[in-house]
């Protein structure tokens, strides 16, 4: 259950995005927490910590880094598990405000636990199912769900008119993604870094047209 220091974690991180050194450093400490928390209950089929930072983290930041030109005033994570790719974001995005949803108490302490032990302020867990959230969001993330198709239709009611759906998925995914979302106006995949077939698809809420009586 060895952890990484934050030399080795900035190593890992360079295909994804650049941290400066009170990041790495909690990044260490959530992937301690992690480790920790991962030998108790089942957060993440992943084991090893170097995998922890390329696989999860590396996700997260590179796509938190999309946003850096057009930061969003609020983000949801939708089943966000063990905080990914959420609690990444609300890392490099101070000014975002984030909404973790997750619907397992257990996975709801872990990441309450984190986001004290990182002193994140701009960031809340709501404990409950997507379904439940009243709000809506300028961006709505997903990240590795499972029933992708009745989480995507939750997702997109989660997004404001005009806000933007981000999508963590495979490769094969895609194709399903612009099936069952009409309602978006989707970019065209980026490919993640880190060889694993995932890609990040963006899509734009259509602004609703007002029928006239």
């Amino acid at each position: 259950m060895a952890s990484v220091d934050t030399g080795e974690i900035g190593r890992l991180l360079k295909p994804f995005a650049k941290l400066d050194e009170e990041r790495l450093s909690h990044t260490s400490t959530y992937i301690d927490l992690l480790l920790k928390w991962n030998a108790r209950i089942n957060l993440t089929a992943v084991r090893d910590a170097q995998e922890m930072v390329t696989r999860h983290f590396g996700e997260s930041f590179f796509v938190a880094g999309i946003f850096r030109d057009n930061v969003p005033a609020t983000l949801i994570d939708l089943g966000s598990g063990a905080g990914f790719p959420g609690i990444p974001i609300a890392m490099l995005l101070p000014e975002t405000q984030i909404t973790l949803i997750e619907a397992n108490q257990k996975k709801v302490t872990f990441l309450r636990e984190v986001i004290f032990a990182l002193k994140l302020k701009n960031i809340s867990v709501f404990a409950g199912r997507g379904e439940e959230y009243r709000q809506q969001a300028d961006v709505v993330a997903m990240r590795a769900v499972e029933r992708f198709d009745q989480s995507l239709s939750v997702a997109m009611t989660l997004v404001e008119q005009r806000g933007r759906l981000a999508l963590m998925i495979g490769a094969s995914q895609v194709r399903d993604a612009h099936t069952l979302g009409p309602e978006m106006e989707w970019s065209d995949a980026m490919a993640i870094p880190g060889g694993h077939s995932r890609v990040l698809l963006v899509g734009i809420k259509k602004a609703k047209v007002e029928r006239n009586h």
